[in-house]
């Protein structure tokens, strides 16, 4: 196991340098540039070349690559072209927030996905097989955004069941720590933030979760019901065994392989895709931060949230890896 595990954390370094590399060169390869963006509507061809060399980006494109790699194993990102703070700190206000409402979208993908997607299969050609088919045919085709709104609508607007925007009540007195504001209330006992927190993080996370929570059934759904045509799977029913050995050690762990693929492409796309979720229901998150330096062509910003987003891709995908070799322990000795 520590061989197999070795040897996935050694193919991840090479991967990174290569996708920072790509990235460096696309961003630099945009029309415009960081010089034409910081001079804005004063920007002439004399004063855009004298900022590039007092930048630095008149250089061959290796060395500002090497600087750049330089600096990022420093934590330095530059500043943002926005709002002149250091990247890195508005790295780490925004990422606690959209680890926070992913890993809920997330939970609530996975805790509902996999018992659905199991039901369905053993009672395939019924009423919730169907029913359930259907539904996650539309969970797929509704927009986030228009759902967000949706949910706005009918549980904040309408029943004022739940807060409609924002991580925390505005005005409520918190201790932040870590910047995760559930763990954070429960780590200084103040339960009203840990309440507060929770019902403001329903509607996002549901809204979030929604896609991945209908991938996730319909590939349980496909995996249980190969698994349950296995010879191995008769066998122990022939023999007499309980339904639960069956489903547990026989069914659910060899079908898991592909739903825990799955679940870890999902958890990538949450992490870094949760843009329209996070407008719809003003999160504050990397998401935000992302569509702001798009429109305003911050170069920084946009280098250092890509890059934190393929790292994101590269380390859920170790995850997986080593998933499969605790699942299935023939992976090791591949």
């Amino acid at each position: 196991m520590l061989r197999y595990v070795v040897r996935r954390l050694v193919g991840v370094i090479p991967t990174l340098f290569v996708l920072s590399f790509l990235l460096y060169i696309w961003l630099r390869s945009l029309p415009g540039g960081p010089a034409t963006a910081l001079l804005g509507d004063k920007a002439t061809p004399e004063k855009i070349a004298s900022l590039n060399h007092t930048l630095g980006l008149d250089q061959p494109i290796w060395v500002q690559y090497a600087k750049f790699i330089g600096r990022v194993f420093t934590g330095d990102f530059g500043s943002s072209l926005a709002s002149s703070r250091p990247v890195g700190a508005e790295l780490a206000d925004a990422l606690p927030a959209t680890i926070e409402l992913s890993f809920a979208a997330l939970l609530f993908a996975v805790a509902l996905g996999i018992p659905l997607g199991y039901l369905s299969a053993k009672l395939r050609g019924g009423f919730f097989d169907n029913a359930t088919v259907i539904a996650t045919l539309i969970g797929v085709a509704v927009p986030v955004f228009f759902l967000g709104y949706m949910l706005k609508s009918w549980f904040a607007v309408d029943l004022g069941w739940l807060p409609p925007s924002g991580r925390v009540t505005a005005g409520l007195d918190q201790t932040r720590i870590t910047g995760f504001l559930i763990l954070d209330g429960i780590m200084t006992r103040e339960w009203d933030v840990v309440w507060d927190a929770l019902k403001h993080l329903i509607l996002p996370a549901i809204t979030l979760g929604t896609i991945p929570l209908a991938v996730i059934v319909r590939i349980t759904r496909a995996s249980v019901l190969d698994v349950l045509n296995e010879d191995y799977v008769r066998t122990a029913e022939a023999k007499g065994l309980r339904s639960r050995t069956i489903r547990n050690r026989h069914v659910l762990r060899n079908g898991l392989l592909p739903v825990s693929t799955t679940i870890g492409l999902q958890a990538g796309l949450l992490l870094a895709g949760a843009v329209l979720t996070e407008k719809v229901f003003v999160w504050g998150g990397i998401g935000s931060l992302l569509a702001e330096g798009i429109e305003k062509r911050d170069y920084p910003r946009l280098q250092a949230l890509i890059l934190v987003a393929a790292l994101t891709y590269v380390l859920v995908n170790l995850l997986v890896d080593l998933s499969y070799a605790l699942i299935d322990p023939r992976v090791r000795v591949r």
